[in-house]
């Protein structure tokens, strides 16, 4: 009889543990689903304002040589920092930071975040240097075709490239400052960091393209101007929460050597769409004038779906899938996973089916402006409706990938990655010839299939990914939803000559009533068949 209070003690004591826990679960999966819409939010916002720099550039240069020079110049920086920074080394980085952070003490994420910025500045500051120097051999190497036909735009080209390359030096630190602060869930300033590269791009192109002989040189500046600024800008906030770097080079460190380790193979592994986008400007140097351009346009497009939504995701679930992976907890592991996969499939079918529905109308009213002509907005709906068929497989790689890189895995993504591009070269080498520009988007699109099935499949081969209950029920209501979509958009949809004789105002109402019609009848039909706000909370 004495025991029983005791009992009855520890069974309350239990009962409350108990109850916190499910409430520190609950706050977890609010706070997933909560930190990827702040980042989605930022991130829409900055792609929104990178259509305004694009419909700008196409108002003043449109699918010219010039245009066509500086999306070589810019895309150059830009795809090593896609490459180097935002891909191989925040995968690499972030799972060991959040290790650090789990097990050990401020002063050892100090001192591992002084030393990795000590390697990664000086080894950019070297590549930067030589890149500038041998800035027309880079040229020749990335865009064979101005240099073997058109000695114009590679002259061009090169000079611009000799501006724009330390963006790379500066956007890299930019993101390994960011990798940290999202590390430590300040999520907003990294997101929001984007949409001074594109006030900058907007400015220079509108206020300083007078000045210069040739005005394409302002976008060139802009750029560079853009680097500096973003990367001041993060500096407060990691002052605030005690990590601005203190550089210091020290290869020996083992969590140095950790993260090289980790970085070298990842290289390859998350950056394949990337890489293979770069192959597609390689190639299109060979095709007629404006090629370059009509690809940049059509996958600044496709790209919006991807950067506002799937990176977000991706952004959000890499530490905490490294947290638990640190932690052994690899059921949350599991449904971390399965609840990225399904928030890709809820948003990129209707995105892919809509860019693909609505390709010329799209590009119509956001670049149809000054120098942009019929031809180009025809050209450019061509690819942008072979970019759209692989929009869906674009995203899943970003979240299939973030599986890997969270347990160290480098490896496996490499070989899948490599084994992808492979494949997209010959599907290029099959479909330039007959597609011209076309093949081109239409190959990467196939190799970006492949490539997340193959990760897919990976995941589920070694158990790390599991699917979990409500799949079927699922796929039902996309496939009710997007049907319903596809009808709204045919019953409000225009041909292409209407497009062309209206004015902006009116392109941008009926675009405006196409696309708020669409996503209403897409969620109406999705919530009639039952979908609820528990059915998107991370598990």
């Amino acid at each position: 009889m004495e025991k029983q209070p005791e009992n009855q003690q520890h069974s309350a004591a239990k009962a409350a543990a108990s109850d916190k826990n499910i409430v520190a679960k609950k706050t977890a999966k609010s706070s997933l689903l909560r930190s990827s819409l702040i980042v989605g939010t930022m991130t829409m916002l900055s792609r929104v304002l990178g259509l305004v720099r694009d419909i700008v550039v196409a108002n003043f240069f449109g699918a010219s040589e010039a245009a066509d020079a500086f999306f070589v110049a810019f895309k150059i920086p830009n795809f090593l920092r896609r490459l180097f920074a935002e891909g191989a080394f925040s995968q690499a980085f972030v799972p060991v930071l959040s290790e650090y952070r789990t097990q050990r003490d401020l002063n050892a994420v100090q001192a591992l975040v002084g030393k990795v910025a000590g390697g990664l500045g000086g080894i950019l500051l070297v590549i930067t240097v030589v890149a500038v120097i041998a800035a027309p051999l880079l040229t020749a190497v990335f865009a064979p075709g101005f240099y073997m036909h058109a000695e114009d735009k590679f002259d061009l080209a090169s000079q611009m490239l000799a501006i724009t390359f330390p963006y790379l030096m500066l956007i890299s630190l930019t993101a390994f400052a960011g990798a940290i602060l999202n590390s430590y869930e300040h999520f907003v300033v990294p997101a929001f960091t984007p949409v001074l590269l594109n006030l900058c791009l907007i400015g220079s192109a509108t206020l300083l393209s007078p000045y210069f002989e040739q005005p394409v040189f302002a976008l060139a500046w802009g750029v560079l101007m853009a680097g500096c600024v973003q990367l001041l800008f993060q500096v407060p906030f990691l002052m605030r929460i005690k990590l601005l770097p203190k550089p210091v080079i020290d290869w020996q460190d083992p969590g140095v050597k950790r993260i090289l380790t980790l970085m070298l193979p990842a290289l390859f592994g998350v950056s394949v769409a990337q890489i293979n986008l770069l192959l597609d400007t390689v190639l299109a140097t060979f095709l007629q004038t404006g090629s370059v351009s009509w690809l940049y346009y059509s996958d600044r497009l496709a790209e919006l779906p991807l950067g506002v939504f799937a990176i977000a995701i991706s952004t959000v679930i890499l530490p905490s899938l490294s947290r638990k992976s640190a932690s052994s907890s690899m059921q949350d592991f599991a449904k971390t996973l399965d609840w990225a996969m399904r928030m890709i499939l809820l948003i990129g079918l209707p995105s892919a089916l809509a860019l693909f529905y609505l390709a010329e109308p799209l590009l119509v009213t956001l670049f149809g402006y000054g120098n942009m002509s019929e031809r180009d907005i025809l050209m450019a709906g061509q690819s942008l409706r072979a970019y759209s068929c692989g929009l869906l497989a674009f995203m899943l790689i970003k979240v299939l990938a973030p599986g890997y890189f969270a347990r160290q895995d480098m490896k496996t993504p490499v070989k899948i990655a490599i084994q992808a591009m492979v494949a997209n070269m010959v599907f290029n080498l099959i479909l330039i010839y007959p597609f011209a520009h076309v093949g081109l988007a239409a190959a990467t699109a196939m190799s970006a299939f492949l490539n997340a099935f193959l990760l897919l499949y990976g995941l589920l081969k070694i158990g790390v990914f599991k699917w979990q209950q409500g799949w079927g029920v699922m796929l039902l209501r996309l496939l009710a939803g997007c049907s319903a979509l596809w009808i709204s958009m045919a019953f409000f949809n225009q041909d292409l000559e209407q497009w062309l004789q209206w004015g902006v105002w009116q392109r941008v109402l009926n675009m405006g009533l196409i696309v708020s019609v669409g996503v209403v009848s897409y969620l109406a039909v999705l919530m009639l068949l039952g979908l609820r706000k528990r059915h998107i909370v991370a598990h």
